[in-house]
């Protein structure tokens, strides 16, 4: 759990940082792990290596579009790493980088909580729309 003084020190990090400017290069990371699809990715890919037909069975109600560029974002911020192999037909792997394990470890557990916190999420919507 985060504590007051948790949350201040992240916000205070954040202002050194200057994570909260609309410019912060941060934002764009943020908005590849964060994304519907960008986490599904990282979750399924955090189980082991998939191939790209593999992934997209995964991740179930993605686009191919949307799966390829997911995974070249992930690709480019270094979470994913894309192995081509020399044989025909051609055979591509993909898999988390130590970097994207780390970023997985993170996901995972606000994925699992957002799962276990649906009832509540849900009840919360339903008071709003009561209002």
């Amino acid at each position: 759990m985060t504590t007051s003084a948790d949350a201040q020190a992240l916000f205070a990090h954040w202002k050194a940082a200057d994570v909260m400017a609309p410019d912060c290069p941060s934002r764009v990371i943020l908005q590849h792990l964060t994304s519907r699809w960008g986490a599904l990715v990282m979750v399924a890919l955090a189980m082991g290596p998939h191939r790209f037909s593999g992934l997209r069975r995964q991740v179930r109600g993605i686009s191919e579009r949307m799966l390829a560029q997911t995974l070249q974002e992930l690709e480019a911020d270094g979470f994913v790493l894309r192995t081509a192999h020399a044989v025909v037909p051609p055979h591509v792997d993909y898999e988390l980088t130590p970097l994207g394990q780390e970023a997985a470890a993170h996901l995972v557990p606000l994925i699992r909580w957002i799962e276990g916190a649906l009832p509540r999420i849900f009840g919360a919507r339903q008071v709003l729309a009561a209002v």
